[in-house]
């Protein structure tokens, strides 16, 4: 029964998201005179990806802390990774960020370009041009005053365990001197693991923001990432 949920699911995804697309441009286009960081089309484009949570009748979602989280100004967020469920519950915090992503969700039909349309940043893992494009393009968006996003780990757990986190969030964020919000994202490898498209039944799912971490009250970027990994192990145990 679940598998044959799953591919309904999937292809329900697949049929509207050219739907949902059409109306992001229509977002892109009224609202990029006034809001140059395009907040409102991602803010549209949390309520899109929201939608595909809360209709499951088997995930139930809970957002904690949320408050933390800034509406105004800039920041560096990040969050363990364990699905590809991730994206579409941390979504579901509705405030403005910009997410960096693995290059090839950018080449996916419709939701590669709405990932463009929101000036969301692209990295070829595995690739020190790539990597240093990040950053820039990650300089520019915090010195214009909107929050990144980052999965730290770089990629998806294969067992559950939080992986060791890279640098380049850490770095971004003393080097702009902003506040780093470490996010702890609970239940979704049971939701949907790594390798696998079929749901699981009935599956609490809770993300948790966590407390600011400010850079200047750590004596570099290594000190800093390992208290914002540190946050999230214990906010998961």
């Amino acid at each position: 029964m679940l598998r044959i949920f799953s591919v309904l699911y999937w292809a329900f995804i697949v049929v509207t998201c050219p739907i949902f697309f059409a109306g992001a441009l229509v977002v892109f286009v009224l609202s990029l005179p006034f809001d140059r960081r395009r907040v409102a089309l991602h803010l549209y484009s949390s309520a899109w990806a929201s939608f595909y949570v809360y209709i499951n009748p088997l995930w139930r979602l809970r957002v904690r802390g949320r408050s933390a989280l800034p509406w105004h100004g800039a920041a560096v967020l990040v969050a363990n990774h364990a699905s590809l469920i991730d994206i579409l519950v941390l979504f579901a915090l509705f405030r403005p960020f910009k997410w960096v992503s693995k290059q090839e969700i950018f080449r996916v039909p419709v939701i590669g370009w709405n990932m463009r349309l929101n000036d969301y940043v692209p990295l070829v893992r595995g690739s020190g041009a790539s990597v240093r494009e990040m950053m820039a393009h990650c300089d520019r968006l915090l010195s214009a005053g909107s929050p990144v996003m980052i999965f730290p780990e770089g990629t998806r757990t294969s067992d559950g365990s939080l992986r060791a986190f890279k640098d380049g969030a850490f770095d971004l964020a003393v080097r702009h001197d902003v506040p780093l919000i470490p996010i702890a994202v609970h239940g979704t490898r049971r939701a949907l693991p790594r390798n696998g498209v079929i749901l699981r039944d009935r599956i609490n799912v809770r993300v948790e923001v966590l407390a600011p971490l400010h850079p200047s009250s750590y004596p570099d970027k290594e000190s800093l990432r390992d208290a914002a990994r540190n946050a999230i192990a214990e906010a998961l145990s």
